[in-house]
């Protein structure tokens, strides 16, 4: 065995081994450690690594228990779970339905929009998705929607969830990047708009080309009229803005920490719970099970994700990705291109955490090294991760999408309506890749001072000769 391996080989290896790992099935979390300890234990063996590098892990793992960054994630969990039985989906669905329900397509533009609204608030897929599939899916189907375009636009409108802020992924990115949240969020307004936008340009076309598809509501179905109709989206909207703004607001004014402006936002929630008639001890504790078993979830992949990444930088791991990637052609076009594909492919089998604590910090040393502006980098990927909740056959929006609609709609018909709406998230990836600025241009920036050009002149003292001193 000695023979046969050397050093050189051990990263590699290491890489190709963790694959395997997570090919064969194991829990990803554990697999990160088996095979992150395994290597290390190789290594020492063999004389391929040191164990003095073993000694960094208890810091490690203490810096993520104590990271109150990372307490954002229950908070936003939480809060999330809550508004998902609070009654305001239901509210903002019906008044954005009767405003547009006159019009081809008006259901599906009113999913759109709400699913946007609803990601400005919650940052979770699964309580957006849920949320209007149980409320506008059957209204659609009664209305003669199309199948695949009802259960497509669902559950690409939770994913926009993804992209806007608060979401949970700009949380983890921030992290693992090294960038205040504050800039991620602000760096993710355009796309988030613009995907928005991209799903409702698609509803307008498939409008104007099949009408029949989506038709509008009947006009017995359209009760709302004038005042009432003011009244209804009145009262959907101004918790939503209030909300958005606890949460949003509050971060971009410099107000509270991502973590307090959770912990604002999950008490916005019950209070919205509360004055709906909604809110129950039941339902706090289903809320709080939820956010217990997804932070739980993340902590152990991070963990795992420190076992691995600490071994894998003993055996120069970091080094033999950077040199594999650098000789990419094309520079940091290519590289750009290689990251994109390879996050588009992994997606298929991996969820946006898996990727975020393990594939991006082996790519941020390139990235770093071929001078790519981070927070866009960042963002890039975000865009490309939310693509892992519309794989067919594997993405988890179609999951619950699946969950959530009558046996009569074939599982077929979903794969097939998630598609037209995953090409649309890879045209944003282009876009994002293409003019840096839809990322770029919404971060403010003052003056930029770099530390290392700052020198501090001091003068010396005053001769103050042969003077006497005096203690009275």
């Amino acid at each position: 065995m000695a023979a046969f391996l050397t050093y050189d080989l051990m990263a590699p290896l290491m890489f190709a081994g963790l694959i395997v790992f997570l090919i064969i099935g194991f829990p990803v979390a554990f697999s990160l450690i088996a095979c992150g300890l395994s290597f290390a234990l190789l290594g020492i063996e063999l004389g391929f690594f040191q164990p003095a590098f073993l000694q960094g892990l208890p810091p490690r793992v203490f810096g993520i228990l104590s990271n109150e960054l990372l307490l954002a994630i229950p908070f936003f969990t939480l809060m999330g779970a809550v508004l998902e039985r609070s009654g305001l989906a239901e509210d903002l669905l019906e008044g954005m339905g009767q405003l547009f329900g006159g019009l081809p397509g008006g259901l599906g533009y009113a999913v759109i929009l709400v699913g946007a609204v609803l990601g400005a608030i919650t940052g979770t897929v699964a309580a957006s998705v849920i949320a209007m599939g149980m409320i506008a899916m059957p209204a659609m189907l009664r209305t003669g929607y199309d199948p695949r375009y009802a259960t497509g636009v669902v559950a690409a409108s939770g994913t926009i969830t993804q992209v806007i802020p608060p979401s949970l992924v700009l949380i983890v990115l921030a992290e693992v990047l090294g960038k205040p949240v504050g800039d991620m969020y602000l760096g993710a307004i355009g796309p988030s708009i613009m995907q928005t936008g991209l799903f409702l340009l698609y509803t307008a076309a498939v409008a104007l080309i099949s009408p029949k598809k989506v038709p509008p509501l009947p006009e017995s179905a359209r009760t709302l009229r004038g005042a009432a109709l003011a009244w209804t989206i009145l009262k959907a909207i101004i918790p939503s803005l209030g909300l958005i703004f606890l949460v949003l607001g509050t971060i971009f004014l410099g107000l509270a920490t991502p973590t307090e402006a959770g912990a604002m936002g999950t008490v916005g929630a019950i209070v919205l719970a509360t004055a709906n008639g909604r809110f129950s001890l039941s339902l706090l504790w289903q809320g709080m099970a939820t956010t217990m078993r997804i932070t739980a979830m993340v902590v152990f992949i991070l963990i795992g994700a420190t076992v691995f990444s600490l071994v894998f930088a003993g055996v120069e791991g970091g080094h033999w990705l950077e040199d594999l990637l650098r000789d990419l052609p094309g520079g940091q076009t290519g590289f750009l291109i290689f990251v994109n594909v390879f996050i588009f492919l992994l997606s298929f089998f991996l969820d946006f955490f898996e990727i975020a604590f393990i594939i991006l910090p082996l790519l941020l040393p390139t990235a770093k090294a071929l001078d790519i502006d981070l927070v866009w980098f960042g963002v890039m990927l975000c865009v490309n991760m939310q693509t892992s909740f519309m794989h067919p056959p594997f993405g988890f929006a179609l999951f619950y999408v699946r969950s959530v609609t009558p046996a009569s709609v074939k599982t077929r018909d979903i794969y097939l309506g998630a598609i037209p709406f995953l090409v649309l998230q890879l045209v944003l990836v282009a876009i994002v890749v293409a003019w840096p600025e839809t990322v770029t241009a919404f971060i403010g920036g003052g003056p930029v001072v770099d530390p290392g050009t700052v020198t501090i002149d001091i003068a010396p003292p005053p001769d103050i000769g042969d003077v006497p001193l005096k203690f009275d």
